[in-house]
């Protein structure tokens, strides 16, 4: 079960079709879907995870926790929308563009998919592509 949760103002107003285009996603990557939390917060609410789980003091757009059985995809996705929004003006890309690949991008990450290499960041980005090109 895909859910989506909200530390801040924003709100999505497709969950249903995000719902069935990231379960779409999993099957098509051989995994079985299990509870997959998206969490939308704030910068301040992802650094603050970012300092006190990973010890990284940074701001990022996405932060994954994996709890996944094996090919059965259970998780945490923490997403900052003021990351995403200041991404999309930074790479003039439309948000919700930049939100569906953050989106995707950590259910990948479940399937997975790495991006620390260039190589893997190359595979990592296609399959992003694709993924997006089916919403």
């Amino acid at each position: 079960m895909i859910s989506f949760n909200y530390e801040t103002d924003f709100n999505l107003d497709n969950e249903t079709q995000l719902s069935k285009w990231i379960s779409n996603t999993i099957i098509e990557e051989n995994c079985k879907e299990g509870e997959i939390n998206y969490i939308f917060c704030s910068d301040d609410y992802l650094h603050k995870i970012n300092v006190d789980f990973l010890e990284h003091d940074t701001l990022t757009d996405i932060i994954s926790f994996d709890y996944s059985v094996g090919k059965e995809l259970h998780g945490d996705i923490y997403i900052s929308v003021d990351r995403v929004k200041e991404n999309a003006s930074d790479f003039n890309e439309l948000f919700e563009d930049e939100l569906s690949r953050v989106i995707i991008h950590g259910v990948l990450h479940y399937c997975g998919y790495k991006d620390k290499s260039d190589e893997d960041e190359q595979l990592m980005r296609s399959k992003e592509n694709y993924y997006l090109s089916k919403r």
